[in-house]
């Protein structure tokens, strides 16, 4: 057995989306399943952007189907919710639909933490939004982890965010336009505060060019730093046409998930042990790094909810 594996954020697995309403204990069986045999101990299911009540019905479902099945209660260790309070910028947004982005409001989100029953681990926002700090204040209080993603807060914005309890940021690189001022730009504000943030990078040569990947790497240190898939349903599955949410996919023999007819990306057809072969060949990292980044690092996550 190889190296087991801990992903923090995975829209879904083995043809099988978690972004759905009439998801079934068969299909999540399986789903786990497959995560097991690539030697996946654990994840967070990611709940995405969508219409409110859908999200709800889509989180409660999970917590339903993991209460009924000991393999899935094993491999779905918690919730990582991605949305709806992002900024709606086309490009920061990315394949978030912008008519179900949100400001900021305690009431819904109270909502949402409750029908994870208490499994929310992550939840990702954009501070810029976040008047105050409002929902990440109550976030903190609550032992979840905050993480910043499909945002553009400026410098003061985000050090205010840290210290109201920002902890993270979902995958630096993406959930951002293609066109970035050379130097004020969210990625390198966010590599400016590593010492405040653990970084989520996804691995997978398409998102970020391992090159870059490489020095995101190097300068953030991998103690700051976290991969994780971002998967969707093509992840362990073949290439085809997916969804995610109510979201249509079409995933090539290249891998790349895309909207049809649109350039920018919708979650990752990658897994973990591709993953870590990405990281050991493409950018020469040992094994022990290796391992610090798909296991030990995020699972330090997961240890971290109080």
């Amino acid at each position: 057995m190889g190296n087991k594996y801990f992903d923090i954020q995975v829209n879904g697995y083995g043809g099988v989306d978690y972004n759905q309403n009439d998801l079934t204990l068969e299909d999540l069986r399986l789903s786990c399943s497959k995560l097991k045999n690539d030697n996946v101990e654990g994840i967070f299911a990611t709940i995405i952007t969508a219409d409110f009540q859908d999200m709800i019905l889509r989180v409660k479902k999970i917590v339903d189907l993991r209460g009924k099945d000991e393999l899935i209660n094993k491999i779905i260790k918690g919730f990582h919710i991605e949305g709806p309070f992002l900024n709606s910028a086309d490009g920061y947004r990315g394949a978030h639909p912008k008519e179900h982005i949100l400001k900021p409001n305690l009431d819904q989100l109270e909502e949402l933490l409750d029908a994870t029953d208490g499994l929310c681990r992550i939840f990702t926002l954009a501070p810029e939004m976040d008047i105050n700090n409002m929902l990440t204040k109550h976030l903190q209080s609550k032992g979840i982890i905050i993480s910043a993603g499909h945002c553009n807060p400026d410098l003061e914005e985000l050090k205010s965010a840290i210290d109201a309890g920002l902890s993270m940021f979902t995958h630096l690189g993406n959930g951002c336009p293609q066109n970035l001022p050379r130097h004020d730009n969210i990625i390198q504000r966010v590599l400016s505060l590593k010492d405040d943030l653990k970084i989520c990078f996804i691995a997978d040569g398409i998102h970020i060019p391992f090159y870059a990947l490489k020095n995101y790497i190097k300068m953030a240190g991998i103690e700051n730093c976290i991969i994780t898939t971002d998967a969707m349903a093509a992840a362990g599955a073949k290439a085809g046409r997916y969804t995610i949410s109510n979201i249509e996919l079409e995933v090539g023999e290249d891998r790349i998930v895309r909207e049809p007819g649109k350039p920018n990306f919708a979650g990752s057809a990658i897994d973990m042990p591709s993953s870590a072969f990405n990281l050991k060949t493409e950018i020469g990292l040992t094994k022990e790094e290796v391992v610090q980044l798909t296991s030990y690092n995020p699972s330090l996550i997961f240890k971290t909810k109080s």
